[in-house]
């Protein structure tokens, strides 16, 4: 597996420098504007629960590697409901009606944050234990990057305005070690791999960071204004 976790320190190296994240560290920007992507999020989200209870999740577990998945799912299972409670400590609320929200979070301006989540389960659905463990940990590595990038707005917005924001802040980050939960990483890099099942997890790592990456594109248009519905309320 040290091959396969080589190849995700690669790829993170690259994702940290994406437009999204360099336009989240733009000092010349407000906190909120650089933040005002947030609601767009909330498809992907809300099914990140449903990922890992219905889709990651086996039980019982057949095997080691998927006894590690599973203790994973229960630690990344629950954590929307810190992204709804940031979501309305944020503002957002008010933003428009249920209607008018739903329709856009099943728009063509939201889409792919709605492939991300479809094509993560048809990843996962065909993978075999080991294999979602090379998801999990590539996964894992984007929400470091996102969440790290995320804390230093979060500490200003706090300081600001004195509203604990726990999934954007430190206790969501202080949870985001950036690999499986459960699971140690020498450990895992210790894992053997033969040649199809590590051309295999190379591949499924490739996948996500491809999706992940379209991604941070659809959310930076929605950052820049690229909608009419963001608008943050402090």
């Amino acid at each position: 597996m040290k091959t396969v976790l080589k190849k995700i320190s690669e790829h993170k190296q690259a994702y940290y420098s994406l437009p999204l994240f360099l336009y989240m560290r733009d000092s010349s920007r407000t906190e909120e504007e650089r933040l005002a992507f947030y609601p767009c999020m909330a498809h992907f989200t809300l099914s990140f629960g449903d990922l890992n209870k219905y889709i990651l999740r086996e039980e019982p577990a057949t095997d080691v590697c998927q006894q590690r998945v599973n203790l994973h799912t229960y630690e990344d299972d629950h954590h929307w409901l810190w992204y709804l409670e940031d979501f309305s400590k944020l503002g957002f609320d008010h933003l428009c009606s249920p209607t008018t929200w739903m329709r856009f979070l099943w728009s063509e301006e939201t889409r792919k944050t709605r492939i991300l989540t479809y094509q993560l389960v048809a990843l996962i659905s065909k993978a075999s234990a080991i294999e979602r463990l090379a998801i999990i940990e590539a996964i894992e590595e984007t929400g470091n990057v996102l969440f790290n990038t995320m804390l230093d707005l979060s500490k200003a917005i706090e300081s600001r305005s004195g509203i604990e924001l726990r999934y954007c802040g430190e206790f969501h980050f202080g949870l985001e070690s950036g690999h499986s939960v459960g699971s140690d990483h020498i450990e895992i890099a210790e894992i053997p791999l033969d040649e199809s099942t590590q051309a295999n997890c190379l591949f499924l790592v490739e996948k996500v960071f491809e999706l992940f990456e379209d991604w941070t594109h659809e959310l930076l248009s929605h950052a820049k204004g690229g909608h009419t519905l963001v608008r943050i309320h402090l």
